[in-house]
C-alpha cells in the first residue's frame, strides 16, 4: 500500500512540474505585418480616392436637393454659384496682380468657422485655400460669388489646426471688391 501512495504521489509531483514548465513558457510576440513603402502609398492614396469620390458624391446630391441655387460645377474640383454678377464688365485677375477682397468661412451647412475677413491677396504668387485660388480668376470686380469647397480642394486630411477639421467641406463667400493690374511684373 505504501508503494501505491508512493506511486500516486510521484504523479502528481510529475502533473505538478508538468503544469509549472508549461505555466512558464511566454507566447510569441506576434510579427509586424511587412508593408513595402510603394504598397503603404498605394493603399494610401486608393483609400484617399474613395473617400474624395464619396465627399464629391455627398455634395452633389446635396446640390441637387438645393432648388433655390444654381450651382456650376468648375473643372477645378468646386462647385459656385453667383449672388452677384457683373455682366458688364469683362475683366478678371491675373497671375500676379493684386486683389482686395472680402470673405466668409463656414462648414457646408452654414455653421461659421471664421468671421469675415477683408484682405489683399496676390493671384497665384501667395498662399491661398487652393479652390478660391482658382475661383477668384473667374471673378470680375463688385462681384459675390459662394463657393463650395471639398476637402481635397482646402485643408484636406490636416485641417488647418484651427476651427477647420479634417476632411471638411467648407462654403465661402467671397466678394472681389478691387483688381490692381501689376503689368511691370514678369509672369
Amino acid at each position: 500500500m505504501t508503494y501505491l501512495i508512493l506511486m500516486g504521489s510521484k504523479w502528481i509531483i510529475i502533473l505538478i512540474v508538468c503544469v509549472f514548465l508549461g505555466a512558464c513558457n511566454t507566447p510569441e510576440a506576434r510579427r509586424p505585418k511587412k508593408h513595402t513603402t510603394s504598397n503603404f502609398y498605394k493603399e494610401v492614396i486608393e483609400e484617399n480616392i474613395k473617400l474624395n469620390q464619396l465627399e464629391k458624391k455627398q455634395i452633389e446630391n446635396s446640390l441637387a436637393k438645393d432648388t433655390l441655387n444654381n450651382y456650376l460645377n468648375s473643372p477645378n474640383g468646386f462647385w459656385y454659384m453667383y449672388n452677384k454678377k457683373d455682366t458688364l464688365n469683362s475683366t478678371t485677375p491675373k497671375k500676379g496682380d493684386v486683389v482686395t477682397i472680402r470673405y466668409t468661412i463656414t462648414d457646408f451647412y452654414n455653421t461659421p468657422l471664421y468671421d469675415e475677413q477683408t484682405i489683399e491677396y496676390k493671384v497665384d504668387k501667395e498662399d491661398f485655400i487652393p479652390a478660391l485660388q482658382d475661383g477668384i480668376k473667374l471673378m470680375k470686380k463688385g462681384e459675390t460669388i459662394t463657393f463650395v469647397i471639398p476637402s481635397y480642394r482646402a485643408y484636406g486630411v490636416t485641417g488647418d489646426g484651427g476651427k477647420i477639421r479634417m476632411n471638411q467641406t467648407l462654403k465661402s463667400k467671397l466678394t472681389l471688391i478691387d483688381i490692381k493690374k501689376v503689368n511691370n511684373e514678369i509672369n
